[in-house]
Formats: structure tokens, C-alpha cells, sequence
């Protein structure tokens, strides 16, 4: 009898992970090993929109999947699920392709992509909206690529991307097409293999502490936004590597200004680390505003003379706690403190870094200091 009622109740949690009561509403799936649905593809095939897909901690090798319900929320539980490629690829472009709108990613993790053309992602977004969090995405050809869509706002928050790209220049850790704007806080992007640790064509783009540092790699561009747009840089520690090919650390309209001319880059920390440089490479025509900013290293601030530069200091290691672990925070001795300028409130940094892949609100103490750090 015992047995009999176990049977029935394991039954019924099965069911129940699968439909929740109000049968009429949004679902919410559970998958894993141990489970009716036993790999993410599995549950691509029969959510719906708004439903709420939990993945378990765990490996999924060769598990690929197309999703195209709208607003799904797609989750690790446990820690993160690791969808492995193992050489597969969904439609020839990804480990997931998404083509629903406002989805949004969380606790997953994505490595191994590589595809035909060259061109494989962890995600390739094309729908509308995306807001990926806590996500690891690493050893693919893109990170995450995205395509075209004016409507669409891209939004990454305490994530990973490392060791992305094929070698090839064109493939890069993480690479947003001309959408709406892309929102980039609390990541950790280092290591792409010789394209861009960040390309972005966004009309808006948002890019405020982060760690972004080449280490060993021969990355291009720390920060690529090819078309400008209107962009605010702040807060974030940019680290050019040594094998870097490319001598500027952040460049703004290189392909071409094809909206907004206006950047803000604000209470950064530069760190160059080859031997020459050009820590903010501008196109003719943009407007440019330099202010606060730390520069570690060779080279010139920006590439123009006629931007407006106030506040930016030139420092050495020596100001920074362990800068040998990307710990720049600010030692007591630094010149950089209480040495800033007064921002407009829309422009400031109100969020600094914190390692592995988080941000603290970056408190006021006193006259605002210079870098991505305010000394407590």
C-alpha cells in the first residue's frame, strides 16, 4: 500500500512540475536528467508564451533548440546548466536561436559553439528584446550576435564572456547588430580571440561597470561601436592586453556615424599595456565628452584634439590596490582622489565593478574622484 501511494504521488509531481493549477495561465516547466522533460530542446517543443522554463545545474551535451514563444523566461536552478555544443548548432547558427520576443536568460551557460560559415553564437537573438543575466558564455565563435531590429532593447547584467571568437576578426565576444539600445552592466568580458571584446551598432548604447581586459589574447577593440549612436561609457576598467592588434582601447564611428554623434566616456580606468595608443579613438563629426578618467599606460587620451577633456590623469600601478589581479580600486596614497570634475547628472557613474561579475552602487564621498573607483 505504501508503495502504491508513493507511485501515485511521485506521479502527480511530475504532472505538477509540468502544469500548475490554473492549467489557463502561463506554465512553468521543469527539465533535467531526473524529469519528464529531460533537456531544454524538450521544452522549446511544447511552452508557450509567458511560460517559465527551470533548467537544472548540470551539463547538456549537444543539446541545441529553437525558441519561438514570446516572453519566456529561461532559468538555471541549482547553479548554472551548461549547454555544451559537442558540435551541434541549431539552424546552422547557434547553440539557441531565439526568436520570440522579450525573452530573458538567466543562470545559463553556453560554450563550444562553431558553425559552417564561421559565424556560430552561444545565442543568436532574432527577436525583439533580450535581457540575458548571470549567464557565462565562452570558446564560440560569437558570444551573443544579434541582428537588425530597431525596436529591440539588449540588456546584460552580471554575465561572463571569454575566449569567444574564430580567429578570424569578425567574430567577437559579444556582437549587437543596429537594435534600439544595448544596456551593458557587471560583466566580465575578457580573452576574445582577435575581434572585439564588445561591438556594438546600437542607437543607445549603455556601458557602465564592467571589467573588460584582453589578458594573453590578441583582441582588437576593447570597446567597438562602429556607427557611434548615443553612448555613454562609465565606471568600467578597460584593460588593453599586450598582444592587442589593435592600438586604441575604445573607438567610436569608425565604419561610419549613422545616428547619434554624441558619446560621454566618464570615470573609467585605461589601462594600455602595449607599448603605444590611443586609449578613445573618434571619428570626424563626433562629440565627444572626456571626463574623470584614469589612464594607465602609453598613449594619447583620445585621438582628436578638439573634444572636451576636463579631469582625465595620467597615473601609475602604484595607485591602484592589485592591479596585477585587475584590482584597481584606489590606495589611499592615489592622486586620483577627490580630483574630479562635476558631471550632469545623466552622464555620471553611478555603479562600479565588483569581481567576478556583479556592480555596487558607487557611493559620494566627498569631491568625486578619478577612475572607475571611489575610494571609501
Amino acid at each position: 500500500m505504501r508503495r502504491t501511494l508513493s507511485v501515485i504521488l511521485g506521479c502527480l509531481l511530475s504532472t505538477a512540475a509540468l502544469v500548475p493549477a490554473d492549467a489557463g495561465g502561463p506554465r512553468t516547466w521543469r527539465v533535467g536528467p531526473d524529469r519528464e522533460l529531460r533537456t531544454p530542446s524538450a521544452a522549446a517543443a511544447v511552452a508557450g508564451d509567458g511560460d517559465t522554463v527551470l533548467i537544472d545545474a548540470g551539463s547538456y551535451a549537444g543539446d541545441v533548440a529553437t525558441w519561438t514563444q514570446d516572453d519566456l523566461t529561461l532559468r538555471g536552478v541549482g547553479g548554472r546548466a551548461h549547454l555544451r555544443a559537442d558540435g551541434e548548432h541549431a539552424q546552422g547558427k547557434a547553440i539557441w536561436v531565439i526568436a520570440g520576443d522579450r525573452t530573458t536568460v538567466d543562470r545559463i551557460e553556453f560554450s563550444g559553439t562553431t558553425v559552417p560559415d564561421g559565424n556560430g553564437a552561444g545565442i543568436r537573438q532574432e527577436g525583439t528584446d533580450l535581457t540575458i543575466t548571470r549567464s557565462w558564455f565562452h570558446h564560440n565563435q560569437n558570444g551573443i550576435l544579434t541582428g537588425a531590429d530597431s525596436a529591440s532593447d539588449i540588456v546584460i547584467t552580471g554575465s561572463r564572456f571569454f575566449r569567444n571568437g574564430a580567429g578570424d576578426g569578425q567574430t567577437h565576444n559579444i556582437y549587437v547588430g543596429a537594435v534600439r539600445s544595448l544596456t551593458v552592466t557587471g560583466s566580465y568580458l575578457w580573452g576574445a580571440d582577435t575581434g572585439h571584446e564588445l561591438k556594438s551598432r546600437a542607437a543607445r548604447n549603455t556601458v557602465v561597470a564592467n571589467l573588460i581586459t584582453d589578458r594573453d589574447a590578441t583582441a582588437s577593440y576593447s570597446i567597438d561601436l562602429p556607427n557611434g549612436g548615443r553612448s555613454l561609457v562609465a565606471g568600467n576598467v578597460v584593460v588593453q592586453g599586450p598582444s592587442s592588434e589593435n592600438s586604441a582601447l575604445v573607438s567610436y564611428g569608425a565604419e561610419g556615424l549613422t545616428g547619434s554623434s554624441r558619446l560621454w566616456v566618464v570615470g573609467n580606468t585605461f589601462v594600455n599595456q602595449r607599448s603605444s595608443g590611443t586609449f578613445v579613438n573618434l571619428t570626424t563629426g563626433s562629440d565627444a565628452t572626456l571626463r574623470n578618467n584614469l589612464l594607465v599606460g602609453p598613449g594619447d587620451l583620445a585621438s582628436r584634439d578638439d573634444v572636451s577633456a576636463r579631469a582625465n590623469l595620467r597615473v601609475g600601478l602604484r595607485s591602484f590596490v592589485d592591479p596585477a589581479h585587475d584590482d584597481y580600486r584606489l590606495r589611499a596614497a592615489s592622486s586620483a582622489i577627490n580630483r574630479g570634475a562635476t558631471v550632469p547628472k545623466q552622464w555620471r557613474p553611478r555603479w562600479e565593478y565588483a569581481h567576478p561579475s556583479g556592480k555596487d552602487r558607487r557611493p559620494v564621498v566627498g569631491r568625486v574622484d578619478v577612475g572607475a573607483y571611489e575610494r571609501r
